[in-house]
C-alpha cells in the first residue's frame, strides 16, 4: 500500500475546523470523530501513532481530545500545525457560546436543544463504541495489558482520579518489567519515570489546592482561575462542575447556582471542547473581553503541555521499559473512556427511540463504515420528528 501523502496546512486546518463544528459528544466521542476521519478516512495518521498520541494526551492535566488534536498537529506539520490545529478545533465552540452566552444575558434564556440532542446522543454513543471497539485490537496486545485495564475501570468506578489511575498503571507496568529484566537494566529510565510520575502527581494536588487570594471579580482575576484550571485539571466535565461551584459559586460567589448550570449545559450542547464552558462563563462575568481572556486563559496551558511533551513520544518507544509504560498508559487511557461510555449510555439509553438508533448505528458504522456525520444528522432529524409526533 501506498504511503498516504501527507497533509497541507490549509488541509489540516479544513479538517479541524469541520471537526470543530460537528464533534458533539464529550471528549470519549471527539476522541472516536478524530479517529474515523484522520485515521481510517484519511490514513494521515497510522492506528500505532494515534494510540500514542491518545495515551500522551492523557497523562497530562486539560481536555484530552483538544491535546490529542494538538499532538496530530503537531506529528503533521510541527508547532505551526499544533497552533494551527489547536485554534480551527476550538474556535466554532468558541463562537457558538459566545452568540449563546450574548443570547442568555440579554433574554435570560438559552435555545431548545432538547429534541436535536434526544436524536443526536445515541448516535454519539455508536461512534464511541466503534472507536473503543477498534482501538482495543490494538491496544490491548497482551493478557497483563487486558487485565490492568480490567483493574482501571474498577478503581474509575470507585471513584479513584483519572491522573492517578493513568501514572500508577504506568508505573506499575514499568517496574514489573524492570523487575523481569535481565542485566543490564534500564536503571536511569526507571528513576526518571518513578520521579516523573511522583513529581506531577503531588505537583497536580498542590497547584489544585492553589486558588487566586482575592474573592472580588477582576478580569485579572478571571484570567488567573481559569489559568489554574487549564493546568491542574483532569477528568470529565463533572469535575470541571465540581470545582467550579466549589470557586465560582460558593468560594468567590462571581456566579450564582442557576448561571454555573446554564454555562455547563451551553458546554454540553455545542460542539467541541467542554472547556468552552469558560468562554460563556467569561461573557457573563465580563462581556466578550472576559470571554476571550478565560478562553485563551483555560486553554493555554494544554497548548504548552503538548509542545513540551510531542517530541517526547518516539524518545520514550525507543526504550524498552518506556514502552512498556506508554503501552499501559494505553490501556489505561481506553479502560477509562470505556467506563465513560458506560455511563454515558445508562444516563441516555433511556426508552426503546434511543436504544433503537444506538443499535441501528453500531451496525452501519461497524458493517458498512457509514460517515458518522450523517448519522448524526439522520439522528438529530429523527429526535425532531419523535418529539413533536
Amino acid at each position: 500500500m501506498a504511503e498516504a501523502t501527507k497533509p497541507t496546512l490549509g488541509e489540516l486546518v479544513l479538517v479541524f475546523l469541520r471537526l470543530g463544528c460537528t464533534a458533539f459528544g464529550g471528549p470519549a466521542a471527539h476522541i472516536a470523530m478524530i479517529r474515523s476521519e484522520l485515521v481510517e478516512r484519511r490514513k494521515w495518521v497510522s492506528e500505532g501513532d494515534f494510540i500514542d498520541m491518545l495515551g500522551a494526551a492523557s497523562l497530562v492535566p486539560g481536555p484530552t481530545s483538544t491535546e490529542l488534536a494538538l499532538h496530530i498537529g503537531y506529528k503533521l506539520a510541527s508547532l505551526s500545525g499544533l497552533a494551527a490545529v489547536g485554534i480551527s478545533f476550538i474556535l466554532p465552540a468558541f463562537l457558538l457560546v459566545l452568540a449563546l452566552a450574548a443570547l442568555y444575558v440579554a433574554y435570560g434564556s438559552l435555545p431548545a436543544f432538547t429534541a436535536v440532542l434526544h436524536g443526536l446522543k445515541p448516535v454519539v454513543l455508536a461512534v464511541v463504541f466503534q472507536a473503543v471497539w477498534l482501538l482495543s485490537i490494538t491496544v490491548f496486545k497482551t493478557n497483563w495489558l487486558r487485565l490492568l485495564a480490567l483493574l482501571v475501570v474498577l478503581f474509575s468506578c470507585l471513584g479513584r482520579p483519572p491522573a492517578i489511575l493513568l501514572f500508577a498503571a504506568g508505573l506499575l507496568a514499568a517496574l514489573v518489567h524492570y523487575l523481569k529484566s535481565k542485566p543490564p537494566r534500564e536503571n536511569l529510565t526507571m528513576v526518571i519515570l518513578t520521579g516523573a510520575c511522583s513529581f506531577v502527581i503531588s505537583g497536580t494536588w498542590l497547584l489544585g489546592a492553589f486558588s487566586p487570594a482575592v474573592s472580588k471579580f477582576s478580569l485579572s482575576a478571571l484570567a488567573l482561575y481559569f489559568l489554574k484550571i487549564g493546568a491542574v485539571l483532569y477528568g470529565s466535565g463533572y469535575v470541571l462542575l465540581a470545582f467550579l461551584r466549589s470557586d465560582l459559586v460558593e468560594r468567590y460567589h462571581w456566579l450564582t447556582s442557576a448561571q454555573l448550570l446554564d454555562a455547563v449545559a451551553v458546554g454540553q450542547l455545542t460542539p467541541g471542547p467542554l472547556f468552552t464552558t469558560a468562554t460563556f462563563i467569561g461573557y457573563v462575568l465580563g462581556g466578550v473581553f472576559g470571554a476571550m481572556l478565560a478562553t485563551v486563559a483555560i486553554f493555554l496551558p494544554g497548548f504548552v503541555f503538548v509542545a513540551v511533551t510531542a517530541p517526547l513520544i518516539q524518545k520514550m518507544r525507543s526504550s524498552t521499559l518506556s514502552g512498556y509504560f506508554l503501552d499501559a498508559v494505553n490501556a489505561a487511557a481506553l479502560a477509562l473512556m470505556t467506563t465513560v461510555l458506560y455511563q454515558l449510555g445508562r444516563e441516555a439509553l433511556y426508552g426503546w427511540f434511543p436504544q433503537v438508533i444506538a443499535l441501528l448505528s453500531t451496525f452501519l458504522l461497524l458493517r458498512y463504515k457509514v460517515n458518522s456525520l450523517w448519522l448524526m444528522l439522520v439522528g438529530a432529524i429523527c429526535g425532531l420528528i419523535f418529539l413533536k409526533s
